[in-house]
């Protein structure tokens, strides 16, 4: 008996097979050992053989593609089990076992006893249990998904064939005329394929060559579902999308790299963003605002990635936020307070928490007649007033030159006017710039950044100072963050999916060398639910933020029953 291994030259895998014969045939055949799949497979393709000598390799038809450790062979043996058996986009390792004692071979009482005590899985030649069950369902379905994947780089190769025959003008097209003639054509290519496999079908196919050729390929259908929020590429056969805070593997693919390189072209092209080998990375958008990154070989190790941070198509209101429990209604009362009333908010969070959204949100609350300006790396925001300029940094061209930073932009819409200024994200020296608007008049502003905790966002703050390049003693820089920013509200991303507002402190000024944050709102773990989800409530720690005191002091309307120490917010809100 022997074992063969098999997977894609991805590292898809196929089968996993103990052929208790003396010899086993691969190919498309249905009564072949392990059936493969491919236009360049034939029915059965190579053989396996075990003699005395050992376990050797043959191929049934002449150049059949069949390589052993990178060499074209026709016959190779004894095989070794760390030899590599190559045939076209399949690769198999085979280990051959010496043969297994049968219930007829004369053993001793203890032995006996030993063996009848003991799990047979545990030999080092048995399978485990259940195991080619399980396999043989993963191997169809993994077969399956080669299938597809062959059939449609063929229809591919075949229409862009088609169209440098007829000398296809594309470029005059318009996205609409290009995507009805590119359908009709593939349409008659496939129905000129008599050999089509009869288990595929044609439609579905042929839609995703379509989208492949003039769109996003299988994203297009990810995309298009409201409930997932971010659909990530890591390799041409793995796209994996995140749905109600779970990550899901798809059993979309692309074709091949060459798929997701055209995919990652036609989003930055339009945008006058290029990613080559000397610029493998870019930062883009879809036209729904959606945010996209792409990573690119030689520093993509195991071929293009693309990152969608998608976007609802329902612009996200405050009561959204409170249905989905990010934060209360209470603490929403008191956000649209801060902000129509020109408190200085930084949003601090993690990747994937909802900095932008909630910077969406509280954008909202910023009255219609004020002059807004907004700066980010790649535009994502969606406000709604009337008076709005929005910036977006550009990166730089072929020679090098040209790029436009984000500081730059702060810089720059310094002289354009404006009553509030949201920048996207604060990574580096624009922090500076950001921080002495707000100190000049301009406040009201928001903006984001990343950290853990109200603290650690004001430790980042500090270092990304540093990094404008200007030499500021600590001390000066601390008092710069303190007088500038009187908000930060921390968002959290749980490992369960859900996000929430877990604080919002107040920046109350610098006291021995230490700037101090006094905490308004909180929100009080209490563990997990039946559906794994964590459980807990908004609590008001008591403390009453200055500018609301400064609100009452001026005859101003305002709810003070929302800080009563230990209050639960949720039952005062307004």
């Amino acid at each position: 008996m022997f074992q063969l291994r098999v997977k894609t030259s991805k590292g898809t895998w196929v089968a996993e097979q103990i052929c208790q014969e003396a010899s086993c045939v691969l190919g498309k055949d249905d009564s072949c050992f392990v059936q493969l799949h491919g236009w360049r497979i034939g029915k059965e393709h190579i053989r396996f053989i075990r003699t005395d000598d050992g376990l050797f390799v043959s191929e049934l038809i002449p150049k059949s593609g069949l390589r052993v450790n990178g060499n074209t062979i026709e016959t190779y043996g004894p095989l070794q089990p760390d030899d590599l058996i190559e045939l076209h986009s399949y690769q198999i390792t085979a280990k051959n076992h010496t043969k297994l004692r049968t219930n007829s071979d004369p053993v001793s009482s203890s032995t006996e006893t030993a063996v009848n005590s003991t799990d047979t899985s545990k030999e080092p030649d048995a399978p485990p249990p259940q195991q080619p069950q399980i396999e043989e369902s993963v191997a169809t379905e993994s077969a399956h998904s080669i299938l597809v994947r062959e059939w449609r780089s063929k229809i591919h190769q075949e229409l862009l064939k088609q169209m440098d025959l007829r000398r296809i003008n594309v470029n005059t097209m318009t996205d609409e005329e290009l995507r009805t003639f590119t359908d009709s054509m593939i349409s008659g290519i496939v129905a000129e394929m008599e050999d089509f496999p009869a288990e595929l079908n044609r439609q579905k196919v042929s839609d995703q060559v379509l989208n492949e050729a003039v769109g996003l390929g299988p994203l297009e259908s990810l995309l298009a579902m409201d409930d997932v929020s971010e659909v990530m590429v890591n390799a041409a056969d793995e796209i994996f999308y995140e749905k109600a805070g779970r990550i899901t593997k798809s059993d979309v693919t692309f074709t091949d790299d060459r798929s997701v390189l055209a995919a990652i072209e036609r989003i930055v092209t339009p945008l006058g963003r290029r990613i080559d080998e000397s610029s493998p990375t870019v930062d883009a958008r879809l036209k729904d605002g959606s945010r996209v990154n792409a990573v690119i070989p030689p520093i993509a190790l195991k071929g293009p990635c693309i990152t969608i941070r998608k976007f609802m198509k329902e612009r996200l209101t405050a009561q959204h936020l409170v249905n989905f429990n990010t934060l209360s209604p209470a603490m929403v009362h008191f956000l649209e307070m801060a902000v129509k009333h020109k408190q200085n908010i930084i949003i601090s969070g993690g990747t994937g928490s909802g900095k932008t959204t909630l910077l969406n949100v509280l954008s909202n609350f910023i009255p219609v007649h004020e002059r807004v300006i907004t700066v980010e790396d790649a535009a994502e925001l969606k406000l709604t007033q009337n008076n709005l300029i929005s910036l977006e940094a550009r990166p730089s061209n072929q020679e090098g030159k040209g790029e436009v930073p984000i500081r730059d932009l702060v810089k720059n819409c310094l002289r354009m006017r404006p009553d509030r200024i949201v920048v996207g994200e604060c990574r580096g020296g624009e922090a500076l710039d950001m921080l002495q608007a707000m100190n000049t008049g301009h406040d009201g502003s928001l903006s984001t950044a990343h950290a853990n905790s109200p603290r650690d966002c004001i430790s980042r703050l500090e270092v990304m100072v540093m990094m404008a390049g200007v030499e500021l003693p600590i001390l000066a820089i601390r008092e710069q963050i303190s007088s500038a920013v009187n908000l930060i509200v921390q968002q959290t991303r749980f490992a369960c999916g859900s996000r929430k507002i877990v604080s919002i402190c107040e920046v109350a000024g610098v006291e021995g060398n230490r700037i101090q944050l006094g905490e308004i709102f909180k929100f009080q773990q209490n563990g997990y639910g039946d559906d794994g989800k964590v459980k807990g409530e908004f609590i008001s720690t008591g403390i009453v933020p200055q500018f609301y005191e400064e609100l009452a002091k001026r005859g101003l309307e305002v709810d003070m029953d929302i800080f009563s120490p230990g209050a639960k917010v949720k039952d005062l809100a307004p």
